[in-house]
């Protein structure tokens, strides 16, 4: 009896001690990585915004990032990037997170330089359930935004994709994703414009 109670002790601690090691080591790792990861992931956001506002030369992000309220109730601070071709601003750029079907949908938004019309969107990161909710990143989903109004959507079941305006028609099979899609833009476009008017970056509207 008191043999395997010394037997349990001493495996029981080479496993703590194991999973101390491993703990840390994980940590740095991670910690040592975070950076570059980040990095990875703002050169990502760039590199797709550049490809919804072709003018743009230069992406420079805001010094205070504006804050969106979400569903939950949370604030969460929102990196904004202002696009640039020389002196002239062309538009604003930033990433719109949403609750898809299988995890969260990242996508980057991309809006004129007024904040009247969406250039459209790109997808940063998504694990939508193939052939289905991933038809997101399709073209003939993702052209309804561009040149729409930069206000609130809704999204309908059918309807013709070929009309640019507030409403955007569903994906046949995917109504989750979509609906993930035109949540997001509902929920960041208007409060990143008021933010943004707020700060004196963009007009009113009057």
């Amino acid at each position: 009896m008191l043999r395997s109670l010394k037997h349990f002790l001493r495996e029981s601690w080479l496993l703590i001690a194991a999973s101390f090691f491993f703990g840390l080591l994980i940590a740095a790792t991670n910690a040592a990585l975070s950076p570059r990861i980040e990095m990875n992931k703002v050169t990502k956001l760039t590199s797709l915004a550049a490809g919804l506002l072709t003018d743009a030369k230069r992406f420079v992000p805001l010094a205070e990032p504006v804050e969106v309220k979400t569903r939950g109730g949370k604030t969460e601070p929102v990196a904004v990037y202002k696009a640039v071709a020389g002196d002239e601003v062309v538009g604003w750029v930033f990433k719109v997170v949403g609750s898809g079907f299988a995890d969260k949908i990242e996508l980057v938004a991309a809006v004129d330089g007024p904040f009247e019309k969406l250039a459209g969107f790109d997808v940063l990161a998504s694990n939508e359930t193939p052939g289905f909710g991933d038809q997101i990143k399709e073209m003939s989903f993702r052209e309804q935004f561009m040149g729409a109004p930069a206000d609130r959507f809704t999204l309908v079941s059918t309807g013709s994709r070929q009309d640019i305006d507030s409403t955007i028609v569903a994906i046949s099979g995917a109504t989750v994703s979509s609906t993930a899609v035109v949540e997001a833009m509902n929920l960041y476009l208007p409060q990143i414009k008021e933010q943004l008017q707020q700060k004196g970056l963009i007009g009113d509207g009057n």
